[in-house]
């Protein structure tokens, strides 16, 4: 077994995302946004772009983590709005990027059922995922699953990048107590 093989029990912590993981989370999104299928945009943002981002994160107090292992960002999470309009207010959307070295050693479970535990200490009561590449994505859609997503829906060739034409599937999971009660709010 390799060290990196053990990387979630061994040297793994996350954390709330600052300024100074910028550098970091941009160098992770780039790799994706060039050469994954998971993102459909095309040209990788700036670090002042990514830094709007966080901030805006941050203004609708919502989660933005990070996973730092030997010191190094090498993965992160965060939630943000699911759509703009007042009726969706109650519902947010996940996304998860991990250094493209790092997948599959747990990296992605640590974020994600971080970032789900903290939503749940806000008024959310449902997380939707959607992820781009549908179930070619298997990662995302094992990684999801795995913490209580489920599929209900796919659109089919509605993103075309690196070539081809790329499908998205939706994920939802329920938080607290999903729609079994009425939010407090």
């Amino acid at each position: 077994m390799s060290v990196l093989e053990t990387v979630p029990s061994v040297g793994l912590h996350v954390r709330d995302a600052s300024a100074d993981d910028i550098p970091a989370i941009t160098a992770i999104y780039e790799w994706h946004v060039l050469h994954g299928r998971g993102s459909f945009e095309e040209e990788p943002p700036t670090r002042s772009q990514m830094a709007e981002r966080l901030n805006a994160v941050h203004a609708l107090q919502l989660p933005w983590l990070v996973a730092v292992y030997c010191g190094i960002v090498v993965g992160y999470s965060y939630a943000t709005a699911y759509r703009p309009r007042p009726g969706y207010r109650f519902t947010i959307e996940d996304s998860v990027y991990i250094d493209a070295s790092m997948t599959g050693k747990g990296v992605g479970r640590e974020l994600l059922s971080q970032l789900i535990t903290r939503c749940e200490q806000g008024p959310w009561r449902q997380m939707v995922a959607i992820i781009g590449d549908g179930e070619n994505n298997s990662g995302s859609c094992r990684l999801h699953k795995k913490l209580g997503f489920e599929v209900v829906g796919q659109l089919r060739n509605v993103g075309f990048k690196l070539g081809g034409w790329r499908d998205t599937l939706i994920m939802q999971r329920p938080l607290n107590d999903g729609d079994r009660t009425l939010p407090l709010n």
